[in-house]
């Protein structure tokens, strides 16, 4: 084995590994072992309370800490080991106090955290929570918002199709595939016996979409990325977009869209979870339900009464809505969810799937063109 690899496992496996690997750590090595043993040797003791290492009660030392492992690490391990760090060692004290949090590297997860925290979070900290959670925002509009509005925006300009555009709205892709049999051989080029192409771009609202965000405790990291989706419709003219979040009560934030920040503060993470609540107050928001598309953010893991849940359920798809249920919005993987609920609305017409935030743009899109979600589901979902 290489002395790269070597070192490489002795870092991993700590201190005990030393004799095994054969490895003596350089000075350098040797601070990056005591920042990874600050936090992965706090093994409990023989009375389930002893530590041998750790961050300790000091502030001061878990300043230290947070500034060595941005020196030794790159950001993505930052990222993991912060949240260990608060999981592991339970120091949700650090992200309490202002010089702190202001030496974190933020992300998704780092959100997730300080929206569970903003209750009880004190006063001096949240101004700096908020630059934090802004940051972290505008990263993932970066990244993500161009791409949706493009994807949403070209699916409503394709939505009205004619059959007699004018020539700059042709569709000359579509019209030549459509007229393949009228070539002409004389003419040495197709003769089109009609014309495929778009109706003059229509700037009044053209769908109605409604994002109900489940806010349980499970759901944190699908409630940022909903939350700035939501956001990013909202800037849509074409587009009448509602952000309801709930738990047992029902919270409507559609008012406050023009900020993805402040929609994110509004949130309250964790409690229980009453689906058929959120959905009876969804009903009342549609107007135009052939229009409408529903997304329902949640595990299913419902605290109210399932039967009127299902019932609800059935009842938005028989009127014409089309509703989804997205069992996460996320990037962490397979979630935990109800799945005797997940099958009972699938039976119902309602595709029930897991999406994460990049394909998020493309379902929409599909959604507005009042494609076969399951379909869909099945072919870009893996």
């Amino acid at each position: 084995m290489s002395d790269e690899r070597l070192r490489r496992w002795r870092l991993v496996l700590g201190g005990e590994a030393e004799e095994e690997t054969g490895t003596t750590l350089s000075k350098a090595d040797q601070s990056v072992d005591a920042a990874l043993a600050a936090l992965y040797d706090a093994a409990e003791g023989e009375a389930g309370t002893q530590r041998s290492a750790g961050l300790g009660a000091s502030a001061p030392r878990v300043a230290r800490w947070l500034g060595d492992i941005r020196q030794y690490f790159p950001s993505t391990v930052v990222q993991v080991m912060q949240r260990d760090a608060v999981e592991r060692l339970g120091i949700t004290r650090m992200l309490m106090e202002p010089e702190l949090l202001g030496a974190v590297e933020p992300d998704v997860h780092l959100v997730s955290t300080l929206l569970a925290l903003n209750e009880v979070m004190p006063e001096e900290t949240k101004q700096t929570a908020r630059d934090v959670v802004g940051r972290v925002v505008a990263e993932l509009e970066a990244r993500l918002a161009e791409r949706t509005r493009a994807a949403v925006t070209g699916a409503l300009d394709r939505a009205g199709r004619t059959a007699r555009p004018r020539h700059s709205d042709i569709d000359w892709d579509r019209t030549i595939r459509a007229n393949l049999k009228h070539f002409s051989p004389a003419l040495g080029t197709i003769v089109p016996d009609r014309l495929v192409g778009y109706a003059r771009r229509n700037h009044s609202v053209q769908r109605d979409i409604v994002l109900a965000i489940d806010q349980s405790g499970s759901m944190a990291e699908s409630v940022v990325y909903a939350s700035l989706f939501g956001a990013v419709l909202g800037s849509i003219r074409t587009l009448r977009t509602s952000l309801v979040v709930f738990d047992t009560a029902v919270v409507d934030l559609t008012d406050q869209l023009e900020d993805p920040v402040d929609v994110l503060f509004g949130t309250q993470l964790g409690g229980g979870t009453d689906i058929n609540r959120a959905l009876a107050y969804c009903e009342e928001l549609v107007t135009k339900p052939a229009e409408t598309v529903l997304v329902l953010i949640s595990d299913l893991y419902e605290g109210g009464i399932r039967e009127e849940m299902l019932r609800r359920a059935r009842s938005l798809v028989e009127s014409g809505v089309q509703v989804i249920a997205l069992l996460a919005l996320a990037d962490s993987g397979t979630p935990s969810y109800d799945a005797e609920n997940a099958a009972a609305l699938a039976e119902l017409g309602v595709p029930t799937f897991a999406c994460t935030p990049d394909k998020f743009p493309d379902l929409m899109a599909a959604a507005i063109r009042h494609e076969d979600i399951g379909g869909w589901a099945a072919t870009n979902i893996t």
